[in-house]
């Protein structure tokens, strides 16, 4: 049948996942890092998912699609309910707490300098042309990451300069403004470091989209910190 239904733009898409939390049939999922419609019979054309969406990538079309099966919602719905890994709707806000044992003392260690090169460092406060970018090695890292990995400083950020951001929290794609300053400046590498869970993978995309569009050849690599702050790899 010919009927109303959402449309994805795999483009526009930050991988932030809003969407997918958002969509309560549970119609829309986070597939390599991006939003994706997994069941026409799961949307029912209402649309609430479109004013979770930061860039604007979810529109409506009328297309051949298969009728909304509110009883297969049902049962869905149900399903997610059960749980799982990943109970508790997205990834990114299910509870955990970590039971940490407590290390015995140490002989007063010499306090840990801060290894950040320069400020600001959020990706929407600086600037595109500052002089830090010249021959800099860049650090483009998900803010959650400083936090859940002891050894973010002197692993990641010694001798770079560092960038931090959260898509999901920001709502807009950084690929833009990191294309111009990959285009602009002599950057020597590229290191992305996000977290494990979906919506993280919005950063890793625009890092790798503002890597094609800066026409430049960059170094690069993307590292993975699971939750319980252990480098996955």
């Amino acid at each position: 049948m010919i009927r109303k239904i959402i449309h994805i733009d795999q483009e526009k898409c930050n991988g932030c996942g809003a969407c997918a939390q958002a969509c309560h049939e549970g119609a829309i999922g986070m597939v390599n890092g991006k939003a994706t419609l997994l069941r026409d019979d799961y949307c029912d054309g209402l649309g609430d998912c479109l004013p979770a969406c930061p860039t604007g990538a979810i529109t409506f079309v009328e297309r051949e699609a298969a009728a909304y099966d509110h009883q297969a919602v049902l049962e869905h719905q149900k399903q997610r309910q059960q749980p799982h890994p990943h109970a508790g709707g997205c990834p990114g806000h299910q509870l955990r707490q970590f039971h940490r044992a407590p290390e015995a003392p140490a002989a007063a260690p010499a306090p840990a300098a801060s290894q950040l090169g320069q400020w600001p460092c959020q990706i929407k406060l600086v600037p595109t042309n500052a002089p830090y970018f010249d021959g800099a090695k860049l650090l483009i890292a998900a803010d959650c990451t400083a936090f859940a990995y002891a050894q973010m400083h002197q692993e990641f950020m010694r001798g770079k300069i560092t960038l931090v951001g959260c898509p999901k929290l920001d709502g807009v794609d950084y690929s833009e403004k990191l294309t111009e300053i990959l285009r602009n400046n002599d950057i020597q590498s590229v290191t992305v470091v996000r977290m494990e869970v979906p919506c993280c993978g919005g950063l890793e995309l625009a890092a790798k989209k503002a890597l094609q569009q800066s026409g430049k050849f960059i170094p690069w690599q993307v590292v993975t910190i699971s939750v319980d702050g252990r480098k996955l790899d």
